[in-house]
């Protein structure tokens, strides 16, 4: 799918993180690129950022004194689901998984599996969440 089209399916928006492009402006994202830029987004926000949407946001920061272990893993797992199903219209998840990064006992990785609604691609996205260890 190229730039263009995938910028009319899934639309555009500035690039998360914010920076500047090679031209020395802002820097977009369009198509599958800006729908992983939003989903990044959304799993970083803490609810109450956002002064207009105070429900904005996953949460995650809240589990940085939290124990590296299942149970934490699986309230992890379910505020991902949460938010990402309430703020990011355009996938639907076909799973979400949480493990203790084997290589710093500090992190929980969040393996995010999903389903592009637009065109059925599938894909997923990692990101760390910090934690007690």
């Amino acid at each position: 799918m190229s730039t263009a089209t995938g910028a009319a399916v899934f639309g555009r928006g500035v690039a998360f993180p914010t920076g500047l492009g090679g031209d020395g402006r802002v820097a977009w994202s369009a198509g599958h690129d800006n729908v992983r830029d939003c989903m990044r987004l959304i799993l970083e926000t803490e609810p109450g950022e956002r002064l207009r949407l105070p429900a904005f946001g996953a949460g995650l920061r809240r589990f940085l004194f939290e124990p590296n272990v299942a149970s934490t893993h699986r309230l992890i797992e379910e505020r991902v689901t949460f938010a990402l199903s309430r703020w990011e219209p355009r996938i639907r998840l076909t799973g979400v998984g949480v493990r203790p990064n084997p290589d710093d006992s500090r992190e929980a990785v969040v393996a995010v599996d999903y389903r592009l609604v637009a065109t059925g691609g599938r894909d997923r996205l990692t990101v760390a969440v910090a934690v007690g260890g």
